[in-house]
């Protein structure tokens, strides 16, 4: 969309309009109906512009109460078909009510406007009422369908500088580039068709985004932290896999609390679904756990799938990790890799058990 459009949608802003419209629009209506009965009628009438007026007045007070009514019954967010019969129905309902009450006002009042019509018969006034109540209907649904549409475009032209923002910290960031581009094909998908749902997503990459250029200034991090990393990228790959993609978790609640690398276990899980869940014609569980046992952290990931030679020596999701835990705790950390009998891989993560963060620039020594 051009810089422009986008600017001027911005600016536009949705103010409070109704009153000062419906006021001088029905004052309008008035003096030209006051013009045209004061002109095919040779009489002066004493209490015509009072007659007139009470009837203006009763007319805004009931078209009002509808405003209200449409607001409250949400038609506004209905389908075309049920808004359309909304705006007939409740245009003979009001026209009959707005029929009644001038009628009792041009009583009551002993307005001498009935010698100028008097043969007209309340269905001929209702008649007359339907159709102005009807226009007035037609232009209010259309400056709320106009006001909609507008504020779709917007909504569609933020989403879409999102999604480029996004694209220029991927740049920056340490997530495999493939399921970047699969996220943003996704988000692209779901501007134009949910808008909603492409703001949630936007949500999760963006945090996502921050966590991977964040773990470039720390060592380790919390796995409560990290779950919470691995969480906002498990529901981006859901949108893509939809309902091929389960996940299960099993975390007991002391293992929160320690220190785990950060991206490492977003990287395994990633890894997993892309040789693993992906490659499956009916998508497939990914399972999670975490425990604790004998002062050591354990961390396992189980996907659908197979084990392939190439991805279980040349990965580098696997090598880095391999590297990252050599780094950080030497031989006190364990990694393996193994397919199990029943159709599933396994990754299996032992590490040292702390609960500080561990300084960037230092190797656990133990």
């Amino acid at each position: 969309m051009p810089l422009v459009t986008y600017v001027t949608l911005s600016l536009m802003k949705r103010v409070p309009i109704f009153w000062p419209v419906q006021i001088l629009g029905w004052l309008c209506y008035y003096v030209i109906i006051s013009f045209i009965y004061l002109t095919i009628s040779p009489k002066i009438i004493p209490n015509f512009l009072l007659v007139g007026g009470l009837e203006v007045i009763c007319v805004i007070i009931i078209t009002s109460m509808l405003r209200f009514g449409i607001i409250k019954t949400g038609v506004l967010q209905k389908k075309l078909t049920g808004q359309i019969l909304f705006i007939f129905l409740s245009a003979i309902v009001v026209s009959l009510v707005v029929s009644i009450c001038n009628q009792a006002i041009e009583v009551l009042l002993k307005s001498p406007t009935k010698e100028v019509h008097k043969e007209a018969l309340l269905f001929v006034a209702w008649v007359g009422n339907f159709a102005i109540i009807f226009i007035w209907n037609l232009l209010y649904f259309a400056y709320h369908y106009v006001v909609k549409s507008n504020k779709e475009i917007l909504d569609k032209a933020r989403l879409e500088s999102v999604v480029k923002e996004l694209e220029l910290k991927t740049i920056k960031a340490h997530i495999n580039p493939h399921f970047i581009f699969n996220a943003l094909n996704s988000i692209r998908y779901l501007v134009d068709e949910n808008p909603g749902q492409a703001r949630y997503a936007i949500t999760e990459l963006s945090k996502l985004l921050r966590s991977s250029m964040h773990a470039e200034n720390i060592s380790t991090t919390r796995l409560d932290s990290e779950i919470e990393i691995v969480q906002s990228y498990l529901e981006l790959e859901k949108i893509r896999f939809e309902e091929r993609l389960e996940v299960q978790w099993s975390v007991s609640p002391e293992a929160y609390r320690f220190q785990v690398p950060p991206m490492m276990l977003q990287t395994l899980v990633e890894n997993s679904i892309k040789h693993g869940i992906s490659h499956q014609i009916e998508g497939g569980l990914i399972k999670i756990t975490a425990f604790l046992e004998d002062h050591m952290l354990h961390l396992r990931i189980e996907n659908t799938g197979h084990l392939l030679k190439e991805i279980k020596h040349d990965s580098f999701g696997l090598k880095s990790t391999r590297n990252r835990l050599q780094l950080l705790f030497g031989e006190q950390a364990s990694f393996s890799i193994q397919e199990s009998g029943h159709d599933s891989v396994i990754v299996d993560v032992k590490i040292p058990a702390i609960e500080q963060e561990i300084p960037l620039t230092a190797q656990l020594q133990l």
